[in-house]
């Protein structure tokens, strides 16, 4: 069924329209089952049609769509420093004055300076170094990771400003937009540095159009471990974490008070009611698709890890092991709790990816797990990574393996059905899907040579009839 046009909402119907988006997605499983069993995708559907060839050589789309590049790697910003590379994981977020903020995620390591604010150049180097920053290599330079802002008309999508929002952090992969307006981003490494004696693998917080680099505060006490994504309940404050390790377990932070992550808070790791503590699927069927399971949470101490084992030590306690926790995205229910859709990157037999779905009720203990799909061929999804959900209910997967196949934007419809929305004609991965509040633009990134885009184009169009 398509989407009618009144559930395009508007900002101020946006957390109706997730929730709707909840309640289309409890019946998704059994169909999902059949698309990832078979050698073929049986359940694949026409979506919006088929891709046509983009004479740019750059994003392929269905007929009446079209994108706008928003930003590329190497520009000089508004505040004078370089537009960094290794574009990934990304948020929209209103601003008080009625402009958008997309707050992106350039996953840069120690060394790669020259792909960073200051380009390398020297003058640009030691202006950065007299701002605020997280940390510095052996040669007293800001480490070149951290957080973009980009300030758009939500009218036209046009960019109106791009700034540096975050510096001297390391890796910063993915994230999370919270209900307060800030945007939670994650460093997706566990690298010490010895000559500052700074550790990294933690999340910070920053303020959405922000005008410069915030002063960077880690939140310890939502552990450190190599993050990946982040994904908030606008009702209880929960923050549900995503670990990109092939060994990597799911996480949730209690904090002590909603809104407040800086006042600390308890940190938890899922874990089944009964039996099994393996999701992946490697070596034999752990977990079979549209299966649901009752989960628990167990309470981890040391979170500050300094030895690199949380992971280990709430295995240990029970807790379940995730192929490489990737995108995580929330919707909430109209009844009360939370839908919580994650990807696994290399989870399923054939370790092309799994997306899980967990079902949230804070306060009851009678939270859910279900894996509703696992991919056995490469054009249901080959390598999930990033994932939304579009306002009309329908999940949104970036692809991020980089090989002989180009990496497309996916569809998983309610019912279990899969189709392309976008084809990367770049030899790069796709990261960062997010709506616009209004339900008018898709945003995503190409990762390198970064470039955001702003896709467009007949939403209500879709349909759910079998290709």
């Amino acid at each position: 069924m398509s989407p009618s046009p009144d559930s395009l909402a508007p900002v101020s119907r946006r957390g109706l329209v997730l929730s709707a988006a909840a309640l289309a997605f409890s019946g998704l499983g059994a169909r999902t089952a059949r698309a990832a069993e078979g050698g073929d995708i049986v359940d694949q559907v026409q979506g919006y049609g088929p891709l046509k060839r983009d004479p740019a050589g750059v994003l392929d789309l269905p007929e009446g769509f079209s994108y706008r590049v928003l930003s590329s790697a190497g520009e000089v910003m508004d505040d004078g420093f370089i537009t960094p590379d290794h574009f990934d994981g990304m948020g929209c977020l209103p601003l008080p004055d009625g402009r958008l903020a997309l707050m992106r995620n350039h996953e840069l390591d120690e060394g790669e300076h020259k792909l960073g604010p200051a380009g390398g150049r020297a003058d640009l180097e030691a202006r950065l170094a007299a701002l605020p920053g997280f940390d510095r290599d052996a040669d007293g330079r800001v480490l070149p990771g951290g957080v973009t802002a980009l300030v758009l008309d939500p009218a036209t999508g046009l960019r109106k400003r791009q700034s540096l929002a975050l510096a001297g952090t390391v890796l910063n992969c993915a994230g999370g937009a919270t209900p307060w307006g800030a945007w939670l981003t994650c460093e997706e490494t566990m690298v010490s540095a010895p000559k500052t004696g700074a550790s990294h693998g933690w999340i910070f917080e920053v303020a959405a159009g922000a005008p410069g680099p915030v002063t960077p505060v880690p939140l310890t006490a939502m552990g450190r471990f190599r993050h990946e994504a982040a994904a908030v309940d606008p009702v209880s404050g929960t923050v549900y974490l995503t670990e990109d390790r092939d060994d990597g377990l799911l996480y949730r932070f209690l904090p002590k008070a909603p809104g407040a992550l800086f006042e600390g808070g308890r940190l938890q790791a899922l874990a089944f009611e009964a039996g099994g503590t393996d999701s992946r699927n490697w070596r034999r069927s752990d977990l079979a698709v549209g299966e649901v399971r009752g989960v628990r949470w167990i309470d981890l101490d040391e979170v500050e890890s300094p030895k690199d084992d949380l992971r280990q030590r709430g295995h240990a306690a029970g807790g379940v092991l995730f192929a490489r926790g990737e995108g995580v995205h929330l919707a909430t229910r109209p009844e009360g709790g939370c839908d919580v859709f994650f990807t696994c990157t290399s989870g399923g037999d054939r370790r092309l990816g799994q997306i899980f779905r967990l079902t949230s009720q804070p306060g009851t203990g009678a939270d859910q797990l279900q894996l509703f799909l696992e991919s056995r061929d490469t054009r249901v999804l080959d390598y999930a990574d990033n994932v939304t959900i579009a306002p009309w209910g329908h999940l949104v997967v970036c692809e991020d393996r980089v090989g002989l196949s180009p990496n497309h934007l996916k569809v998983v419809t309610p019912g279990g059905q899969v189709c392309a929305l976008a084809r990367l004609r770049m030899r790069t991965e796709l990261a960062g899907a997010c709506f616009s509040p209004d339900s008018r633009f898709l945003f995503v990134n190409a990762y390198s040579p970064g470039r955001t885009f702003a896709i467009e184009g007949p939403w209500t169009r879709f349909s759910d009839r079998t290709a």
